[in-house]
This record gives structure tokens, C-alpha cells and sequence, in this order.
């Protein structure tokens, strides 16, 4: 199997753990599907679960994901479900998905929301990074401007940093039907990432002062 084949594999897997086993508890919870970012993984903002790497991470202990959704979430003692009312869910991961998560697409992912979260933060200094389970993209808004990182979707399958204006422009930086699309480099650490996409979404910043 190709890089990429495990990797859309593993990105589709943990964005049905994201939306299932964290998000879903925290919204039933304290009514809000919001998660942060971290070098390692991504976790829930008001109740104690996260996900670091390969693993599911409770306060006292930690569970592989791996096998049958439905058994990592009795491991570790879950009711697990979307965000049922928070939004329209599309493509919920089902109970019984045998959960094979590849570690280097893994962290491919996690890598990219984090360095995304930190060039949000480098442009953006008061703002306030969001990872949103529905789309699994790390993101914030400003000015009716849409900003953030993708792990990827069936558009774009890999990691990519966008420009979203509520108002389509035109010109030739506007290269995707929402935006701008920036695809992102595999092999640049994690601290150049964050470098290269705080420059696109300044050059976007730029592009949109230009409009008439």
C-alpha cells in the first residue's frame, strides 16, 4: 500500500475518533465540539481525553487505537457518537470500524494541524486556533476570511493550508471553488511548515487588499 493510501486511510480514521470518541462526549458534556491542537495529537478543551499519536489518552491511563471503534471506546470507558445537533454529520466513522492507524501518517497529520495552529497563531497573534471534528481542519476567521490547515479530503487528499474569503475573488492566487489552496511539503519540519504557511496566508492577506 502506497504512502498516501495509508495515509487517507489514517486521516479518515482519526477525524471519526475526533468527531466520536472526543468530541461527541465533550458536546453531550458542556455543549461544544471544539478541539486544540497539540505537537502530538489533538484533544478535547472541557473533558479530560485526547489523542497522542497512535493512542487514546485518559487522565490515569491510555488506549491503542487500534481494532473495532466500538472496543477502544468500552477500553476506555466512552459512550461514543458524533455531535449529534452541533451539525450535519456526513460520513461518521461506524462503531465497528477496524481502526489501523499508520504512525508515520499519524503524525503526517498531526504535524500539519500543529504547525497550521502555529502559523495561525505567528499571523494572527489574538486569535484563537480551533480543530473542527467536522472537516478535521484547524481554523480561525477573520474579517469574513477564513484561515487554516487541512489534513486533507476527497478534494484535496494530502495536508493543505487555505484562504477561504466568504466572497470569492478573482485572480490567479484563487486556484481552489473556496479560495486559495496551499499543498504542503511531507518533508519540511514542522517549524518551517509553520513559517511557509504564515507566508501564505499573509501573500492571502495581500491578495484580498488588492480587490476592487
Amino acid at each position: 500500500m502506497s504512502f498516501e493510501a495509508k495515509y487517507v486511510r489514517t486521516r479518515r480514521q482519526l477525524r471519526g475518533v475526533a468527531e466520536s470518541l472526543i468530541a461527541g462526549p465533550q458536546y453531550r458534556s458542556s455543549g461544544t465540539v471544539r478541539l486544540a491542537v497539540r505537537p502530538d495529537g489533538f484533544a478535547a478543551v472541557t473533558i479530560p481525553v485526547a489523542v497522542r499519536g497512535t493512542e487514546l489518552v485518559l487522565p490515569n491511563d491510555a488506549v491503542a487505537l487500534e481494532g473495532p471503534m466500538s472496543l477502544v471506546a468500552e477500553a476506555a470507558g466512552i459512550v461514543a457518537g458524533p455531535p449529534e445537533g452541533a451539525y450535519t454529520i456526513a460520513d461518521p466513522l461506524p462503531p465497528d470500524t477496524d481502526l489501523q492507524l499508520d504512525a508515520e501518517a499519524a503524525e503526517w497529520v498531526n504535524r500539519s494541524h500543529y504547525a497550521g495552529g502555529y502559523a495561525l497563531k505567528s499571523f494572527l497573534p489574538e486569535c484563537h486556533p480551533v480543530l473542527w471534528p467536522e472537516h478535521f481542519d484547524v481554523a480561525v476567521t477573520e474579517d469574513e476570511v477564513n484561515y487554516g490547515v487541512s489534513a486533507g479530503d476527497e478534494q484535496h487528499r494530502m495536508p493543505y493550508a487555505y484562504v477561504g474569503p466568504w466572497a470569492l475573488p478573482k485572480g490567479e492566487f484563487w486556484n481552489a471553488p473556496f479560495g486559495a489552496l496551499y499543498p504542503l511539503d511531507h518533508t519540511i519540519d514542522v517549524d518551517d511548515l509553520a513559517e511557509r504557511i504564515a507566508d501564505f496566508f499573509e501573500r492571502g492577506r495581500r491578495e484580498l487588499s488588492r480587490q476592487p
